[in-house]
């Protein structure tokens, strides 16, 4: 839960609202009814009212800003450090009022009281952050999501695996970040071959 909160978290404050709610969206599908499952509704129902507002779809933005005012209304202010408080007023003044995405900027979310950038992130936030970017960024989504599960062994071992820290590097450096697509999608694909080659071996 943590690692894709703080992604999604850090995903919105660069501006990329609909990755933003591909990165909490993972999480949220496989979580049972409760505060955890109705804030990471909110705040898809949020990042989806700005995206759809800045798109002129006041009627699509009016609608999730109410939805997202629901399913966050009963959690307290600062619920696991995410400034709730903030995104509920943003919602019920942007329902009242979608064409202000126009005139000023969506609210920072923070997480323990500070506003998270990519950079911030720690390397399980990173990997989750580097496939919801790829794929609103045009990239090779199969690479990435294999690259993800790879890192995620890795981490599950307590090992920052070359996986990981190319995911990574792919959501902290902008100005490299095809060359580092090319370098993940290089390292799945000798995987892949490695285990193709012993698929069915003792069999």
């Amino acid at each position: 839960m943590d690692a894709a909160l703080r992604a999604g978290i850090a995903v919105h404050n660069a501006g990329r609202y609909h990755a933003a709610h591909d990165a909490w969206e993972r999480e949220w599908l496989g979580l049972d009814d409760g505060r955890d499952e109705r804030l990471l509704h909110g705040l898809i129902q949020f990042s989806a009212a700005i995206h759809h507002a800045r798109d002129r779809n006041w009627a699509g933005a009016v609608g999730l800003c109410e939805s997202a005012g629901e399913y966050l209304a009963d959690l307290p202010a600062d619920y696991r450090g995410v400034n709730v408080d903030a995104v509920r007023a943003y919602v019920a003044a942007l329902g009242s009022d979608p064409e202000r995405v126009e005139r000023a900027s969506p609210p920072l979310l923070t997480c323990d009281g500070r506003a998270l950038d990519l950079a911030d992130l720690d390397a399980p936030a990173g990997v989750e952050a580097a496939v919801a970017l790829g794929d609103a960024l045009g990239y090779d989504e199969d690479v990435l999501e294999a690259g993800a599960e790879y890192a995620r062994e890795g981490l599950a071992d307590g090992e920052l695996n070359e996986y990981g820290v190319l995911l990574c590097d792919f959501v902290t450096e902008a100005e490299r970040r095809a060359l580092v697509a090319t370098r993940l999608r290089q390292h799945v694909q000798r995987r892949q071959r490695r285990e193709e080659d012993v698929a069915g071996l003792f069999d």
